[in-house]
């Protein structure tokens, strides 16, 4: 998560910090390294490769079990599951909050299933959770803050000064339009899926538009970011202290 400090360059818009430059040279190995550690930072907040496979393991487990024992029984199977990959990563001592997170989203997955009374109940949650993602980054381009560079300023330190450069904020649109593209199209799928009760395929797209699509996202937002040429905060300082010595 981004510290205080990071927050307060977000809310200052008049913050000093280098902007990044757009060029066709070869990148920097310093800035290569650093953009390495925040692009880390970026897919721990995921929960790494493992996570993001992990996370399609409840769904995995709730259709099958449905399917021969009934929604009740799905739902538990989901939940235990779901409470498996919590307990596993705390014994191999990896961040764990993104599978608490994930806990607690097929525990509402699980709520609404029961509510419903139909397992494709299961997925309401998330088709309506891809369509308000749409909608957030979608709106980001069109108040000219695409959310990709948003995220990253927080990320690295660089704030918002990075907008005052028309090239490097097309970069985060394109980035983010990429993403807009993801969720949307988790939407659309999904949701007619749901309309015509197609669960078993409706198990199968949350699967295959999960990770693999998520995957795409973040190739094209590492490419972006690295074009952009993106240097922490701190780093950029001392460069230009340097060059002005």
């Amino acid at each position: 998560m981004p510290s205080s400090d990071e927050y307060r360059s977000i809310a200052d818009p008049e913050a000093t910090v280098a902007l990044p430059v757009v060029t066709g040279d070869p990148v920097d190995p310093e800035v290569d390294e650093e953009t390495a550690e925040a692009e880390q930072t970026l897919l721990e907040q995921l929960g790494g490769i493992s996570g993001l496979i992990y996370s399609t393991l409840p769904v995995l487990v709730f259709v099958p079990v449905n399917t021969f024992a009934g929604l009740t029984a799905a739902i538990w199977a989901a939940l235990g599951v779901a409470a498996g990959v919590l307990i596993w990563r705390l014994v191999q001592r990896s961040p764990v909050q993104p599978a608490i997170s994930g806990f607690l989203g097929v525990g509402v997955c699980a709520f609404i299933a029961h509510r419903v009374g139909e397992a494709k109940g299961f997925f309401l949650f998330g088709i309506y959770t891809s369509l308000v993602y749409a909608g957030v980054f979608a709106l980001s381009i069109l108040f000219r803050w695409p959310l990709v560079g948003v995220i990253w300023g927080a990320l690295n330190g660089h704030g918002t000064a990075w907008r005052t450069d028309p090239r490097v904020r097309k970069l985060y649109d394109l980035a983010t339009v990429v993403w807009v593209v993801v969720f949307g199209a988790r939407y659309l799928v999904q949701s007619q899926l749901y309309d015509t009760d197609h669960t078993t395929w409706l198990a199968v797209a949350r699967i295959a538009m999960g990770w693999p699509l998520t995957a795409v996202a973040l190739v094209v937002t590492v490419w972006a970011v690295r074009r952009a040429g993106h240097l922490p905060a701190d780093k950029s300082a001392a460069r230009r202290d340097s060059a002005s010595a």
